[in-house]
């Protein structure tokens, strides 16, 4: 089945829900006009369909290979990398100081969502170098960024993040990568393991950012220092020099994303690995957090990416799968199931919660452009805060959501989903290690309850909860009787996230307050979901009554809130009990009582 990029669902929540004039009102965004990002939009949509998902499917079913440190990709890969770097998609929202366009991070998210749907597993090369990039804009020295941003940012080099070693996982603390000093720079010795395209012939160059200690360093994650370390030396002109001193000493054999290759990376087995220092000594784990949290909310639009996908490919095969009698259309006879009741819902719960999760992707990256482009110092604390406070549930709810969403697609299927010819599993799979990667769903809630709700109070939540108290009452004052229900649901919600948070918040009991992360995140995450549902649906309405012609598509949106509203947001209340009587009983058996 073919990918069709959803252009005008992306314009609707960009231009009608979050709001592109919210960011391009500012200078410094001034240029991501209407007809600008239309323009960049369509010409992605043909990026996606005609070069990238093509080859999605036979990529997943050959996979990559390894032989003596060399990784091949799937076949059109490196044909499709060449002119994804030829075209400059790299550059989008990369700084125009470095050879960047510098678009809004906003038009970036809508780019990516479509790389992402049409061929995730190739999508994940882009990802990791938009990390670097922005790792070493933030944190590089002058130095640096002269020497390896504009090659970075134009594509002909690649980066990667080494985090994880084989004793250490997400404890960071358990760091066992050193560097000594010499010079001008450092050597790197260390192995790395889950290294996202750690190695490839896509691009002529790698740039591996690499956590590892000095010899004095402090113990724990306060002594973890960043290092760029390049796969090939880097001429003073600019020239490639000889082969660092880091390898892909092997590649491992994953449940999905095939195409990608996730390798184990050996550094400094000949001497030390030439690396060089990005920020201060001992503040690698702060450098590495801004290419983290990029990650994190680029992981999280892989969640509603491949449920945009799961969606498509469901529906194409209820609109063609002949079988039982029609309960909806009233038409006699056999009927293709999507007129079945209980496909209907599974569809309708797909599109539904798809559309949520893209609209919250957006608003946390309107949020992060809002924060890099106002000159009111207010108003980007605030909406630094809101960014901030929106990541873990994108990157936590909507891959979590996803799981339901593609699992729902391969049900639709019935036992055809099961078989890999249809290709419906492969988005099942693909999206099982979103949950996982760049920090588990248990890391990004207790982010959450942590960094996100109790360090400031809980200031940020009360402000996210009382500005979905406003939509509430203005679904509520509507003439439309649609609008006041979910007015109504929306409103009940809220008032039992707020609960739940304010109990977290307050807990002077950490176990139950980390006991109860996940479902409070979910309860979250779905409330968020809904309050853009009903923003979605006030807006259609106002343009119904501008006098639209596109009333199908504007009462279809108006459904799809409806359908949230009335399905999703009841399960708030569970997520809520849930999160308090969880956390109070997560320690009722011990250890010995878990195995008996």
């Amino acid at each position: 089945m073919s990918y069709k990029a959803p252009l005008k669902d992306i314009n609707w929540a960009l231009k009608h829900v979050v709001g592109l004039d919210r960011v391009n009102s500012f200078p410094h965004f001034a240029e991501a006009t209407d007809d600008l990002v239309d323009a960049v939009l369509e010409e992605a949509a043909k990026f996606a369909e005609g070069v990238l998902a093509p080859i999605n499917h036979s990529g997943d079913q050959q996979g990559c290979s390894w032989k003596d440190h060399e990784v091949s990709t799937p076949d059109g890969w490196v044909e499709a990398y060449q002119q994804f770097q030829e075209a400059g998609w790299m550059q989008l929202s990369a700084s125009a100081e470095y050879g960047g366009q510098g678009l809004p991070y906003l038009i970036g998210s809508c780019v990516n969502e479509l790389w992402k749907s049409a061929n995730m597993a190739f999508s994940l090369c882009p990802l990791l170098s938009h990390g670097a990039i922005e790792a070493v804009t933030a944190h590089g020295s002058d130095a640096l960024k002269a020497k390896y941003l504009s090659k970075m940012i134009d594509g002909a080099w690649t980066g990667t993040m080494n985090l994880t070693e084989p004793q250490a996982g997400t404890d960071l603390a358990a760091l066992k990568s050193k560097a000594i000093p010499e010079g001008e720079h450092y050597r790197v010795s260390g192995q790395k393991i889950f290294i996202t395209y750690g190695e490839h012939g896509m691009a002529e160059n790698i740039m591996h950012l690499v956590l590892a200690r000095l010899p004095d360093a402090p113990a724990g994650v306060r002594g973890i220092s960043l290092f760029l370390v390049p796969k090939f030396m880097v001429n003073d002109d600019g020239s490639l020099g000889n082969r660092n001193d880091v390898r892909c000493v092997s590649i491992e054999e994953k449940l999905g994303i095939h195409g990608s290759p996730t390798c184990v990376m050996s550094f400094g087995d000949e001497g030390g690995a030439i690396g060089y220092l990005v920020g201060e000594e001992n503040q690698g784990l702060a450098c590495m957090f801004t290419m983290m949290n990029a990650a994190r909310h680029a992981v999280g639009m892989e969640g509603y990416s491949l449920s945009e996908r799961a969606y498509q490919h469901a529906l194409a095969f209820a609109n063609d799968r002949v079988q039982g009698k029609a309960m909806l259309s009233g038409s006699e006879g056999r009927s293709t199931i999507v007129d079945h009741p209980d496909v209907r819902r599974m569809l309708m719960d797909m599109k539904s919660r798809t559309e949520a999760m893209r609209m919250l992707a957006y608003e946390a990256a309107a949020s992060y452009d809002i924060a890099e482009a106002s000159e009111d110092d207010t108003q980007r604390a605030f909406h630094k805060q809101r960014g901030e406070l929106l990541t873990p549930l994108v990157k936590g709810w909507c891959t979590e959501t996803a799981q339901k969403i593609t699992y729902l697609g391969m049900q639709i299927h019935g036992g055809m989903g099961f078989i890999e010819e249809t290709g419906a599993a492969q988005y099942y799979r693909d999206a099982r290690i979103t949950t996982i990667y760049e920090g588990t769903t248990g890391i990004q809630a207790n982010d959450l309850i942590g960094r996100k709700m109790a360090r400031d109070g809980g200031e940020g939540i009360q402000l996210l909860v009382t500005e979905i108290d406003a939509t509430a009452q203005l679904l509520s004052d509507s003439d439309d009787e649609r609008l006041q229900l979910m007015g109504a649901q929306l409103a009940t919600a809220n008032e039992q996230v707020g609960e739940v948070a304010q109990w977290v918040i307050n807990n002077d009991q950490p176990q139950q307050a980390s006991g109860a992360a996940v479902p409070l995140m979910m309860a979250t995450g779905t409330l968020v979901g809904g309050w853009l549902q009903g923003r979605s649906a006030l807006a259609a309405v106002a343009e119904i009554s501008s006098g639209s012609s596109d009333s199908a598509f504007l009462e279809a949106k108006i459904g799809l809130a409806q359908y949230y509203a009335g399905t999703a947001l009841p399960e708030v209340a569970s997520y809520g009990a849930a999160a308090i009587q969880g956390g109070e009983l997560v320690d009722v058996l011990s250890v010995d009582q878990l195995s008996a």
